[in-house]
């Protein structure tokens, strides 16, 4: 699949950030993602399946289907969904370019912080749209990089977030893309689009926020670029790892941590 490269890799770390990152959002960006009893679920490119079990406690009487070009991931997504005791998700390696489903054979299709790291996210949802049953829902969730401010704000700071941005750029992603959703899903042919912005916010007032949400989801991702932004020239060893350090005061008494998602909703 050449249209997808995914700049935080796949580590164990990694595994253990989507999930902090899944349960630390769940109220903010899935509380109103629900789907009724009987309908065939499609979700899109599902990781290790942080999502996932999100989706089944949702709408545990819906039937879904959870593709993933990893089989990696896949089989860590199936532990999760086992150990979770999750029993309404099939899991299945399927490339989203190239779907087996036949026309119109879901209700509804959920795409969580997957268009970000595809070249071609314009063809991915039309690719997804084709399976969708006509008057389905597909919902779109991504994160946008350049929503991101916080305090204390240092130079070494700026430049370690930045390179999470220009990593990803480098690989063909995008991690500015959630300010995109609305024209993405409107250029794929979904009517009656409607996207929501969802800020996450951190003091030292909100603890859960501040260990979830900063220390344990944004600073290992930041984290997770490190080598490939040395090697790309991005930024020297010593800056980067200053600007870790100062990213880490904003997750204390003092400091402050904004960033934003967008979730979209459209209609076929």
């Amino acid at each position: 699949m050449t249209s997808h490269e995914y700049v935080h890799g796949y580590s164990e770390r990694e595994s253990v950030r989507l999930s902090d990152q899944a349960n630390t959002l769940e109220e903010l960006l899935h509380s109103d993602t629900k789907y009724p009893a009987g309908s065939k679920v499609l979700e899109a490119g599902c990781g290790i399946g942080a999502q996932t079990v999100i989706l089944s406690k949702n709408s545990p009487q819906a039937h879904i289907t959870s593709i993933d070009i990893s089989e990696d991931s896949l089989n860590l997504a199936k532990e999760r969904a086992a150990g979770e005791g999750v029993t309404n998700v099939e899991f299945r390696v399927e490339n989203i370019f190239d779907l087996p489903f036949e026309d119109e054979r879901f209700d509804h299709i959920f795409v969580c912080f997957v268009l970000e790291h595809l070249k071609e996210p314009v063809e991915a949802l039309a690719s997804l749209r084709r399976v969708l049953k006509k008057g389905g829902t597909l919902t779109v969730i991504e994160g946008d990089h350049g929503s991101c401010f916080f305090h204390p704000e240092t130079d070494a700071g700026v430049k370690a977030w930045n390179c999470l941005i220009e990593v990803q750029a480098r690989l063909g992603g995008d991690s500015l893309i959630g300010r995109q959703v609305y024209p993405l899903i409107k250029q794929a042919g979904f009517k009656d689009v409607v996207v929501s912005p969802r800020m996450v916010y951190s003091d030292s007032s909100l603890p859960h926020m501040e260990e979830g949400f900063v220390r344990r989801t944004i600073i290992p991702m930041v984290e997770g670029v490190r080598e490939s932004a040395i090697e790309m020239g991005i930024i020297d060893a010593e800056t980067f790892d200053r600007g870790i350090e100062d990213l880490h005061r904003t997750a204390t008494e003092y400091g402050t941590f904004n960033y934003m998602f967008f979730k979209g909703v459209g209609r076929k």
